[in-house]
């Protein structure tokens, strides 16, 4: 039924190929590999509207996918996850066009993170790895348990200490051997590094295998599916590793050569936290790479990435598009988390709320113009996370002032 055009993993820094009939971590260069596919081949067999009417979530694109075998394909009741219009959202904030969320908690265990693991573990799946490992801040922990345990693999999750009690428990429950670490997401990674000889697991680290971007592009030809075919004026992404982000410009190009859509783009902004803004600091002195940024801290625990290894393809992403990097403070993330939760119903987690808290500022500097249709990236259920206390104690027995209520 699917046909399969996937060709070769290629190095993300100098265009060297490498076979794809193998397990692949980094290149020779330590940068990321990125899948490449015959598109001239494929844009001869392929209808575009088909594959759009499949069920099965990411999944339904398999011919843009490197998975050849039905029997690796672990699917836990994918969906197209819904654009959400929130229009008294964007009055508010004083944006006059659309303004659309992409409501990512609506995956498998809750976050956009489904999308990259689980390619990573059918991929895994297809070279008979048994066991696999990674650092997390939560929701990539999660999503690697739940699809590792799907397909009878062993995963192990280095967490740093802080990370939500909610996620630590939701990685072991779904199976993985859960480690609390003394440290950041970066230190975390090392040890997954430091054990690998000894206890066998395949790194599974952002962008340190090729296949968790090949998930995460799913975002972006969902995205221009959804919108008939085209693409917004701007996308505002939060940004740790940058996966999802480099992704979907990843997508736009692949869709191009296949004659899915035209040569626009939009605007790519990367969304970073004040407290650990390593790519928007790059961005401001025009680097290509970002360097660590230490002590970090915020309370969107999914980008505080201290320091990207896919730094230059999130900048270079930017920059190519016409976007920018922009950092927004933790009062502005609240901030805009109470806005589209009393005036639209939706519920962010606090990296979805970044987004729209850079939005709102983008309009305000004349960054972004008021009438840009913008698309904001809610990469998790706000259910996973902290949340104000909002329930006033009411003695049923004693005398109720109705009228303080109004």
């Amino acid at each position: 039924m699917y046909r399969n055009y996937f060709t070769h993993l290629e190095c993300s820094a100098t265009g060297e190929h490498y076979a794809k009939d193998q397990p692949q971590n980094l290149s020779g260069a330590g940068k990321p590999l990125l899948a490449r596919y015959d598109f001239e081949r494929a844009r001869g067999e392929i209808d575009r509207d088909e594959i759009a009417a499949r069920e099965g979530g990411f999944w339904k694109w398999r011919e843009l996918l490197p998975v050849v075998n039905d029997a690796d394909v672990c699917a836990l009741g994918e969906i197209d996850t819904p654009m959400i219009d929130v229009p008294a959202t964007a009055r508010a904030t004083g944006a006059t066009s659309k303004v659309w969320v992409k409501d990512e908690g609506r995956l498998p265990t809750g976050s956009f993170k489904a999308r990259g693991l689980g390619l990573a573990v059918a991929m895994a799946h297809s070279f008979g790895i048994k066991r696999m490992a990674m650092p997390t801040n939560g929701n990539a922990g999660a999503a690697l348990s739940a699809y590792c345990s799907r397909m009878g693999m062993e995963s192990y999750c280095f967490a740093p200490e802080d990370t939500p009690e909610v996620n630590l428990r939701e990685m072991a429950l779904q199976g993985a051997k859960v480690f609390k670490v003394n440290g950041y997401i970066h230190h975390c990674g090392a040890l997954v590094g430091a054990g690998k000889a000894e206890m066998g697991w395949f790194d599974v680290s952002t962008l340190k295998e090729p296949y968790r971007i090949e998930g995460k592009k799913t975002m972006g030809i969902e995205l221009a599916m959804q919108m008939g075919w085209s693409l917004p004026d701007a996308i505002f992404y939060p940004t740790g590793g940058g996966t999802g982000l480099i992704g979907m410009w990843k997508a736009f190009d692949e869709m191009e050569r296949l004659g899915w859509i035209g040569s626009e783009r939009p605007k790519m902004i990367a969304v970073q936290a004040e407290g650990c803004a390593p790519i928007v600091r790059a961005w401001d002195k025009g680097e290509t790479h970002a360097e660590e940024w230490f002590e970090a801290e915020t309370h969107a625990m999914g980008i505080r990435v201290p320091k990207a290894i896919g730094d230059f393809l999130i900048l270079n992403a930017c920059r190519k598009s016409g976007g920018f990097a922009m950092s927004v403070s933790e009062d502005e993330i609240q901030a805009a988390r109470v806005t589209c939760a009393q005036e639209d119903g939706l519920l962010l987690c606090p990296e979805g709320a970044a987004t729209l808290a850079a939005m709102e500022k983008a309009m305000a500097t004349g960054q972004i113009e008021r009438d840009a249709e913008c698309v904001l990236f809610n990469c998790g259920s706000g259910l996973k996370y902290d949340m104000p206390e909002g329930a006033t104690p009411l003695d049923r027995h004693g005398e109720i002032d109705w009228g303080s209520m109004k």
